[in-house]
């Protein structure tokens, strides 16, 4: 994952929404939702993201609605988004994959 802390400009933000599946940009944020199969199939992915979160100490919000979850990513210590949020969209991407499920941009 990238180390970068700064912040990305209007085009960064956009070129990197179109390599990413199922996000798109909420303000200083970028948001996605995913669906699995059911509810222990969309927790085992919410551990699989926070075990991953640990290890970069990047954490996103996750919402969790039995078997749909939002996830919402932004770099707080430096006011918006970097790449630090790209990168980790793409991880939790595929961790949503790896689990049968699929992400979108709106619930």
């Amino acid at each position: 994952m990238a180390e970068s802390k700064a912040l990305l400009d209007d085009d960064s933000i956009a070129s990197a929404l179109a390599d990413l599946t199922g996000w798109e940009r909420d303000g200083d944020s970028i948001v996605t939702y995913a669906k699995l199969d059911d509810f222990v199939t969309a927790i085992g992915v919410v551990d699989k993201v926070a075990e991953d979160a640990e290890s970069v100490q990047h954490h996103p919000d996750i919402d969790i609605r039995y078997n749909s979850l939002k996830f919402k990513l932004s770099t707080h210590s430096e006011g918006g988004l970097t790449a630090k949020d790209t990168d980790f969209a793409a991880r939790i991407n595929q961790r949503v994959s790896d689990a049968g499920g699929s992400t979108q941009s709106r619930a």
